[in-house]
């Protein structure tokens, strides 16, 4: 994949590799074919949320019950981190269940957790083949769409889904730029604006919904939508165990299960700011380089395989870890800040959950965006649950606040579209685990 050999050797090795010309014959990621639909266009419309194209999308026949819907693939324009247009794939999903409620249907804008970062774990690509193998060039890949089971849940409710692939994610023309405050919050609010061309009413109520990195997009997409895209009706969002603090996830990921995902966070902002890129050519050793190489292809479970409970001090020169040499460096330390969500109040209200024994996203940085919003005015419902203790090597208490987060939010949401009163834990909070 061209856009795929990441090299630290020095800056401009980083842009020749990133923004490369592509290659002649048809893309593929770890012996997976990517579609050509997912090869963006030379020319991105300014306009963001405009549909660049579409087609039809069999959904998988190899689920314990079909999905309940008809699907769209979609690519579409959005606004990245540096105010470049640039092309975001996703799919439109639209629910064969009768909606029981009044006024339109709703649209849910869903954003998935974390996936991986070669192009053939983009979660539309799954909603065709949830899980699936394959092995390339640059090794084995086992794919695994494993949210799938939300959506299909908001599906049976009733609700429409419009699914975002992130940016880069899927479209073969650069780095998905994984954990990008800015990138996730405009590429899911660009999913439910994009709609709109496959005749959803501009009056739609629209919710956000994800957990993990989709709970960061989602929380992002919370504050940014009444600037961004202010036409848009929102009435809630959903952010489940959002990575709200990037330094604190860092340093809660490394070392266990999840550790290897720091490499899709450092690949995605060396390809976005160019400013850190001479800082990590110095300090990242060659096992590095060979490292976020090999990340940069790959997904989820490939990611845990590869580097599962790996220290990212073995990257390093000095032997310290990511979140060290992110200390020390100012440009570094800046480009980390900006991603940090909490800084503007949701003009909507939102849900907030996390774990508290959940380690990996730490609970306290989750509890902590839950504060700062209450202090800027939202209409915040935090929600921990669980119990605390351990270190979360495994993720586990991270998994296991995704399964409980499910049902609390599914209510949460239909009464926020139904346009119920929402209750408000910012008076309790402070006294809250």
């Amino acid at each position: 994949m061209r856009h795929r050999l990441v090299s630290l050797a020095c800056a401009a090795a980083f842009a020749a590799t990133i923004f490369g010309a592509p290659l002649a014959g048809a893309e593929t990621s770890r012996g997976i074919e990517i579609p050509s639909f997912y090869d963006p266009p030379g020319s991105v419309p300014q306009q963001p949320g405009t549909l660049i194209r579409s087609e039809p999308l069999t959904l998988s026949d190899h689920l314990p019950a079909p999905l309940p819907a008809s699907a769209t693939r979609l690519m579409y324009s959005t606004i990245d981190s540096s105010g470049a247009a640039t092309a975001v794939t996703g799919a439109f999903l639209r629910s064969s269940r009768p909606w029981q409620g009044t006024g339109p249907r709703p649209l849910v804008a869903f954003a998935v957790g974390t996936i991986g970062q070669g192009d053939q774990c983009a979660p539309s690509i799954g909603l065709a083949k949830p899980i699936a193998v394959g092995i390339g060039d640059e090794g084995a890949t086992l794919t695994l769409d494993y949210d799938i089971l939300a959506m299909s849940t908001l599906l049976s409710a009733g609700y429409d889904v419009a699914l975002t692939d992130y940016v880069g994610l899927g479209t073969t023309d650069r780095v998905h730029t994984y954990v990008n405050r800015i990138d996730q919050g405009h590429a899911l609010i660009d999913a439910a604006r994009t709609v709109r061309a496959l005749n959803v009413p501009r009056r739609t109520p629209v919710g956000f919904w994800g957990y993990s990195q989709g709970g960061g997009a989602a929380a992002s997409a919370a504050e940014l939508h009444s600037r961004y895209a202010p036409g848009l009706k929102v009435r809630g969002t959903f952010a489940g165990a959002p990575p709200a603090n990037l330094r604190a996830v860092l340093k809660g990921i490394d070392g266990n299960a999840i550790a290897g995902v720091a490499g899709y966070a450092l690949n995605g902002f060396l390809a976005s700011y160019p400013q850190i890129r001479e800082v990590f050519a110095e300090t990242v050793n060659a096992t590095g380089r060979r490292k976020l190489e090999s990340i940069s292809t790959e997904c989820l479970v490939d990611t845990i395989a590869s580097s599962g409970f790996a220290s990212t001090s073995e990257w390093t020169r000095t032997g310290e870890s990511l979140g060290e040499v992110i200390a020390q460096s100012p440009q570094a330390r800046r480009v980390i800040a900006r991603q940090r969500i909490g800084t503007h109040a949701p003009t909507a209200p939102v849900l907030v959950t996390t774990d508290v024994g959940d380690n990996t996203v730490p609970h306290a940085q989750v509890r902590t965006l839950a504060l700062d919003w209450c202090r800027l005015g939202a209409s915040v419902d935090y929600r921990p649950s669980g119990t605390s203790g351990g270190s979360d090597r495994l993720a586990l208490h991270h998994v296991a606040g995704l399964a409980a987060s499910l049902a609390p939010a599914l209510q949460w949401m239909e009464d926020r579209l139904a346009g119920e009163p929402v209750a408000t834990s910012c008076t309790d909070l402070p006294d809250s685990p």
